[in-house]
């Protein structure tokens, strides 16, 4: 492999003609780039020496409309690796702001990545495809905009997991190595490109940087994009049912992360869509032993992205876009704030109501008929019930995956179950715990089977451990393997089926290589 060169503006791919990256991309359009030419700049990805695909969404891909055979042949993996971008084709990086770590950026963007367009896929959904690992952009800041392959690889892995756990989420639809090596902390790296499939890239950061141009008609223009984007259902004009719809979205899919155990590693509010989408697969990583301190990013020394300071995260966060809406939601300045903050305050009881109701289905509780947000006589019993075994569950230390898949076995009166009994320390708190819950289970109209089917789609078996994506990811950097890799794909798309031959994958890793554990941002 090469090293890799400082890339510039004229470092762009051979010119091709239009008719055949359209016939590999069908149905490509720019309507973010139309409608809001103000939120981006158009740029060419970097030309790569000796692209070669490694991996390539087939499924994403028919989804899109896209022919996946040619994606898979020469011509695709020019086109996925940036060399058979036509010039003429307006490929945009865009501009967002954004609080990193509680401090504000003014300018951030897209510093190694690009949209290529959008396409409706097969459902007539509108999707963003970018590039990402590219080259540098305006917005790159000194970085060289490019990619390590780990990097890449892992968003594919991950986010593919939480597409088959059934999480809100970006997908990968490629990646290319691209012969280059480049510069990290680490060493010298492989380099690769990674193409991504999202519902939209427009972030909370997108919304504080217009905000800070001090331009309403731009703002207005971004707002109204939005509605008519992911809340087509809202009346136009509804700002404050934009903030109030981004705020119930979040607190789905921040329960959906705690009831999984994912830490998401780096919210920062450039990493907040507006869609509900999880993006930017950074430091993330699953919790194995359960500790709401849980952190694995190695620059989150103060732990603000915790496990457990999630969905206070997601709150703040949306503090700040509901301080970017303001002129849209009211003319007058304080009703704006009195009608914005009542609106992400009632984000807590959005969170718990999602939380308490993740984990009903984990735990193999029906809520009772004809409950409402606001008419939900079991609640209080249930969360004290609930914050019982997550007590439990921290004193031990236990696999939260595991913990709560035994748990499932055990409703289920399959031998499996008694696992969860096995190596606790404290079996007779435990066995307190569990005789409140089963009488809990007695409680609800839901039939057994009912029960355990509900139970058995909410508690996977598998996700992605960490010591086995690090396995993956190394040999596929450091030797050229992607075995593992595939491997370990192919079991976290199938996160609920027990296969016996699979159950390396379940295990989790020691005490000691857990609390050493750290996961890396890869710029």
């Amino acid at each position: 492999m090469t090293e890799a060169s400082t890339p510039s503006h004229q470092d762009t791919p051979d010119r091709v003609a239009d008719a055949d990256f359209l016939r590999l991309t069908p149905g490509l359009q720019h309507r973010f780039a139309t409608e809001l030419p103000a939120l981006c700049q158009r740029w060419q990805p970097a030309r790569v020496p000796q692209p070669a695909l490694l991996v390539l969404n087939h499924p994403l891909a028919h989804a899109l409309g896209w022919p996946a055979g040619a994606l898979d042949s020469a011509q695709g993996q020019a086109l996925l690796s940036g060399n058979a971008v036509p010039t003429t084709w307006p490929a945009v990086a865009q501009v967002y702001a954004g609080h990193q770590f509680g401090g504000y950026s003014p300018q951030l963007g897209d510093g190694r990545a690009l949209l290529l367009g959008e396409v409706c896929d097969t459902q007539g959904v509108l999707r963003d495809v970018a590039f990402k690992g590219s080259g540098r952009t305006p917005f790159s800041r000194g970085g060289d905009g490019k990619a390590a392959l780990g990097p890449m690889l892992r968003e594919y892995l991950i986010s593919e997991a939480m597409h088959a756990l059934g999480v809100p989420t970006t997908r990968s639809l490629a990646v290319v190595a691209t012969g280059e090596r480049i510069r990290r902390d680490s060493g010298w790296l492989p380099a690769a490109v990674l193409t991504r499939v999202a519902a939209s890239h427009i972030r909370v950061g997108t919304f504080q940087w217009v905000a800070a141009q001090r331009n309403p008609a731009l703002l207005r223009r971004l707002a109204d994009h939005t509605l008519t984007r992911h809340y087509p259902a809202l009346p136009a004009a509804d700002y404050r049912g934009l903030l109030q719809a981004a705020c119930e979205r979040q607190a789905q899919l921040v329960a959906q992360w705690m009831a999984l155990g994912f830490v998401h590693g780096v919210m920062n509010t450039d990493n907040m869509t507006l869609s509900g989408e999880t993006i930017d697969y950074g430091p993330c990583a699953f919790m194995e032993a359960f500790d709401p301190g849980t952190v694995f990013s190695s620059i989150d020394h103060a732990g603000r992205y915790a496990w457990g300071r999630q969905p206070a995260i997601a709150q703040w966060n949306l503090a700040r876009l509901a301080e970017a809406l303001l002129p849209l939601i009211h003319p007058d300045a304080d009703q704006a704030v009195a009608l914005a903050t009542e609106t992400v305050q009632g984000f807590s009881d959005l969170y718990q109501q999602a939380w308490l109701a993740h984990m009903r289905a984990k735990l193999g509780w029906a809520a009772p008929p004809q409950t409402t947000a606001s008419n939900d006589p079991q609640a209080e019993e249930d969360l004290a019930l609930l914050h019982d075994w997550l007590a439990l569950l921290h004193a031990q230390g236990a696999d939260w995956t595991l913990a709560h898949r035994h748990l499932t076995e055990l409703a289920a009166q399959a031998p499996a179950g008694q696992l969860l009994l096995q190596g606790w320390t404290d079996t007779a708190a435990l066995k307190a715990w569990l005789v409140r819950w089963q009488a809990r289970r007695s409680q609800q109209p839901a039939t057994q089977a009912q029960t355990l089917a509900t139970m058995r789609r909410s508690n996977p078996l598998y996700i992605p451990r960490n010591l086995l994506v690090e396995e993956a990811l190394n040999a596929a950097s450091d030797d050229g393997d992607l075995g593992p890799f595939e491997a370990l794909l192919s079991v976290v798309q199938q996160p609920f089926d027990d296969v016996p031959s699979r159950q390396r994958y379940t295990q989790p890793a020691d005490a000691a290589q857990a609390q050493t554990y750290r996961t890396f941002c890869g710029t």
